[in-house]
């Protein structure tokens, strides 16, 4: 459990507490561990059936190539932009200072809802190769929506009991065992409303 990166801010990389879980479900302090795995284990499969991070963290990310002074963020929603610098083939990085760009919310319909538009002043780092980006994604413990939560709430459920009646994979019908999908339909309808549209 030592390498699971936790959200920033947050004691456990998840879109609902421990504490919320346990109360909810009245668990017993013996099963903590389980807990805990039942649902870290939920948010990352939530994130990658949704195809983006959803629990706040810091993202890095670099872009070789933009168009009209344009670069998409690949994640939301973006909280704050961190730091933002030029990179070079020859020298050292530079920084790009805030009043050289805005950060601009797109569609909320969109794959990439959020882009930052720079100035043409950026013209003048002469033999920029690359622009980074260090920003603030996702949700926070206290601002996750309540159909988030929920869908953590009902797959770590499901998870937990499955763990515990040592079925894990399988489910029984008509007397046969047959290979259960990973994850209720129930959860999948409350997560569409965040998953990443693939054009």
């Amino acid at each position: 459990m030592s390498n699971v990166k936790k959200a920033d801010g947050d004691t456990l990389y998840s879109l609902i507490s421990l504490e919320d879980f346990k109360n909810l479900l009245s668990v017993d302090d013996r099963d903590d561990k389980m807990s805990r795995f039942c649902l870290i284990t939920s948010t990352f499969t939530i994130e990658q059936y949704c195809r983006r991070k959803l629990c706040k963290k810091t993202i890095h990310q670099v872009f070789k190539e933009w168009q009209d002074f344009t670069v998409y963020l690949r994640e939301y929603p973006v909280n704050e932009i961190l730091a933002v610098s030029a990179l070079f083939r020859d020298k050292e990085p530079e920084i790009i200072e805030p009043e050289l760009y805005r950060l601009e919310p797109l569609d909320e319909n969109e794959n990439i809802p959020y882009s930052l538009i720079f100035s043409p002043v950026i013209k003048s780092f002469r033999g920029m190769t690359a622009i980074k980006v260090i920003y603030k994604s996702g949700y926070s413990c206290g601002e996750i929506p309540a159909d988030l939560s929920s869908a953590c709430l009902e797959l770590a459920v499901w998870n937990l009991s499955r763990y515990k009646g040592k079925r894990i994979g399988v489910q029984e019908s008509e007397g046969k065992d047959l290979l259960e999908l990973s994850m209720p339909a129930n959860v999948r309808q409350l997560l569409e409303p965040y998953r990443r549209k693939v054009i």
